[in-house]
């Protein structure tokens, strides 16, 4: 679904968010071996200690050594599992969306220029770097943690721009959260916020960036 998009522009520059765009990336993936059976229990700590918002200052710029020991010393019962979202972090990484590299491959097939724009830990990203061959096939990636600013602040995307001498009304942008979507539209780009492929498909069609298939 797309954020508000701006009539009469062409789109001809696609930039892709990863996780849960590209990346089946989800802590659950993990935590589910750790809380066998245990389905309450496991959304309960990952709300309440390994929370969404920490993972995020990892995804700034913060290394795993700090972020974990300042949650071991408020949850020092809790050390292995805190432990565990880093030391078995290439867990969490169930494969590709595959519906999604396929669109990627036709647009690559076809010229267009293919940026990624993601939240992620720079310690980490190498894991990604060498498990999903497709990310060699952008022609630059902004990682959050190696730039030290997250979306949706502002600065991230204007570095996007600003690195790779982009035009933001001739990109369209994708992510699965819908305020990061939001964000890129607010600087003149098209969000587009990622629900599945198939949507996604039929909206870079309509835009005139991929062609129909057939």
């Amino acid at each position: 679904m797309s954020e508000a998009p701006q009539a009469g522009l062409r789109r001809s520059t696609v930039v892709f968010d990863l996780g849960g765009v590209l990346i089946d990336w989800d802590p659950r993936h993990l935590y589910r071996k750790l809380f066998p059976g245990d389905e309450a229990g496991m959304e309960r700590f990952l709300a309440e200690i390994c929370t969404g918002a920490w993972n995020l200052e990892q995804d700034g710029g913060r290394s795993w050594a700090e972020g974990t020991a300042l949650l071991r010393a408020r949850h020092p019962e809790q050390a292995a599992l805190i432990d565990a979202y880093h030391l078995r972090w290439s867990e969490m990484l169930a494969g590709p969306i595959q519906g999604t590299v396929d669109i990627l491959r036709d647009l690559k097939d076809d010229g267009v220029p293919l940026f990624a724009l993601t939240n992620w830990s720079h310690e980490t990203f190498p894991i990604a770097l060498e498990r999903f061959e497709f990310l060699a096939w952008f022609q630059g990636i902004i990682v959050s943690g190696q730039e030290r600013v997250v979306k949706p602040d502002p600065r991230i995307y204007h570095l996007l721009v600003e690195r790779y001498g982009l035009l933001p009304d001739a990109i369209a942008y994708i992510d699965d959260n819908r305020r990061n979507a939001e964000a890129a539209t607010a600087l003149g780009m098209h969000g587009i916020h990622f629900t599945g492929p198939d949507a996604l498909r039929q909206e870079l069609v309509e835009l005139g960036v991929l062609r129909a298939a057939g």
